[in-house]
């Protein structure tokens, strides 16, 4: 063996046969190389030698453009297993990341595999600082943002999550409610405009049947029946969860 020309030298019996081979090798593990750098991607030695075997090579995604395959296929499930508020609120954030990517990276997108927990640590100050977003609203979006990274995870895309050490910060907040007594009064107040009075009246019907906003908007006459109990009761669909909501009207 030569092996600063790396070759097979004679009096070796199949020196030329195995020269041969050697130099077809070469030949397709360069084309297969120069395949890989026309397609402008990043790719590996690992890669090569895939492409060399003809084994397919895994497509390697950027961050925005896997939100936006996960958003697509969301999109679908508006009506069968989520609301159409569910899938905004996820559009709302890929916003979020992609108004952050073109700020901090100056670029219209970053690799999946880049992702480390600085990331998520400099998309934090971000909104804090640049957005003026509250810190309950950031933890929530990082909940949300961290939904299709673990699917790219399960998928294969990514080897490990990236911000398996990342923890949300906890934020007090102090619910302030109204007593027995404050409630009466307030429905005992007779407001001037028609507008607010019926916004009060909107608001003391949350207080006595529990009936979330978004239900409350969509409220019609074919949402109260008759119960087993000969009474009237509410019974809607809760739009974030699709589960039966029945409550008593008193």
């Amino acid at each position: 063996w030569n092996s600063k020309q790396q070759l097979v030298k004679p009096p070796e019996p199949d020196s030329d046969y195995i020269n041969n081979q050697l130099s077809l090798i070469k030949t397709k593990i360069n084309k297969a190389f120069l395949m890989l750098q026309v397609k402008d991607e990043s790719f590996t030695v690992i890669d090569v030698f895939k492409s060399f075997r003809g084994e397919k090579i895994a497509k390697e995604y950027n961050t925005i453009e896997y939100f936006e395959l996960f958003l697509n296929k969301l999109k679908k499930l508006i009506g069968i297993d989520i609301g159409k508020a569910t899938w905004m609120k996820f559009e709302y954030v890929k916003r979020h990341v992609q108004s952050f990517i073109k700020w901090q990276y100056k670029s219209k997108d970053y690799p999946l595999k880049d992702l480390k927990l600085q990331f998520l640590s400099d998309f934090e100050f971000y909104l804090k600082t640049e957005k003026q977003i509250g810190q309950i609203t950031i933890n929530k979006i990082i909940q949300r943002l961290r939904k299709p990274i673990k699917i790219a995870i399960a998928e294969g895309f990514l080897d490990r999550d990236p911000f398996m050490l990342y923890k949300s910060k906890t934020v007090r907040t102090q619910v302030v409610f109204l007593s027995p007594e404050e409630l009466q009064q307030f429905e005992d107040y007779e407001f001037s405009q028609p507008r607010l009075r019926f916004i009060k009246d909107l608001f003391v019907f949350c207080c006595y049947t529990g009936l979330p906003y978004n239900e409350l908007m969509n409220l019609e006459q074919k949402h109260i029946i008759k119960g087993f109990d000969g009474n009237l009761w509410i019974q809607i669909k809760r739009e974030k969860t699709s589960k039966e909501l029945s409550i008593p009207i008193l």
